[in-house]
């Protein structure tokens, strides 16, 4: 039976790159994860082997370094896009590329009050601890003309300790949950948010800010919402970025509830106020949603696993 060829690229996939930007002692780092995608005139390489129209993964890679060295990393989406408008810009069987990106945050360590036998304190400017909450993604397509630019973050954990119930749900012969009138709410955020930026002719976001301050209203609403179901504050979120984010076109989530049950503590004598939970970490309810803004079409995939 006859075959042709389906959709296709390739490309570097996971290229660590730390770029540290030296200001007099005081030091910077960007961590990021970098992976490329291409596709274009790539039909010759499948049927035949010819590598005419190939740029070597390899020099995918090393386009990844020595960008880092010539533009610097100014943020996670504006390197991105450095790197799609180069490699479609530059190769001519090259007609679209994907990149992306996971941010890794560090933290400048705090020092003693006391000077150090070699350095005084008030000089450590280069020491950073690794911070222990969420990645930072970013997705840059490119095809020429137009850009779509996604980005989000994963293992946003958060918690609020009350101000959520969950009752009056459907109940059938295998229904055993209790109804819950002050619960934990918790979960392990993974989102999305696609830019309304699409070419060049647009000003373009200012990707650090924009960034901060979506976390920034997303995790107000995840607090001030008084919940009676995790989609009702997955809503909440999302209306709440869109609303403050005129950027942002679409927000989607992907919300593990991360259930605290109450620990039965009667069988000692004991009773257990809302204060010891057992943390069950499978299986767990999932919760999936994207929010629009009035009158945009969604874009985001609705599996985000590879996103």
């Amino acid at each position: 039976m006859p075959t042709i060829l389906g959709q296709n690229q390739y490309g570097k996939a996971e290229n660590r790159v730390v770029k540290i930007t030296r200001d007099g002692d005081t030091h910077h780092i960007k961590d990021l994860n970098v992976s490329v995608a291409l596709s274009g005139d790539m039909d010759d390489v499948h049927y035949s082997g010819s590598n005419a129209n190939v740029l070597p993964t390899d020099t995918t890679k090393n386009t990844v370094y020595a960008f880092a060295k010539e533009h610097g990393i100014e943020s996670a989406e504006q390197f991105g896009i450095h790197l799609a408008r180069w490699f479609v810009g530059s190769q001519e069987p090259i007609q679209k590329a994907r990149i992306r990106i996971e941010e890794y945050a560090w933290d400048r360590i705090a020092t003693s009050d006391a000077n150090s036998k070699f350095i005084g304190s008030d000089e450590v400017n280069h020491s950073f601890v690794r911070k222990g909450m969420e990645t930072r993604l970013t997705q840059i397509t490119y095809d020429g003309q137009h850009w779509e630019v996604i980005s989000g973050l994963k293992d946003l954990v958060v918690m609020n300790s009350t101000n959520s119930e969950f009752w009056g749900y459907v109940k059938d012969k295998y229904t055993t949950l209790q109804e819950a009138y002050d619960r934990i709410l918790a979960t392990q955020v993974s989102a999305r948010w696609r830019f309304n930026w699409s070419d060049d002719e647009q000003r373009m976001p200012n990707w650090e800010k924009s960034y901060a301050e979506t976390k920034k209203h997303m995790l107000q609403a995840f607090a001030e919402t008084y919940s009676l179901s995790l989609q009702q504050t997955l809503y909440q979120m999302g209306s709440r970025i869109i609303n403050h984010r005129s950027e942002i076109d679409e927000v989607r989530f992907s919300l593990p509830n991360k259930h605290h049950f109450l620990v039965d503590l009667e069988p000692f004598g004991l009773k257990n106020d809302n204060e010891v939970y057992f943390a069950a970490d499978r299986p767990y309810g999932l919760i999936e949603a994207t929010v629009l803004r009035d009158g945009v079409d969604a874009r985001i995939p609705v599996d985000m696993t590879n996103l």
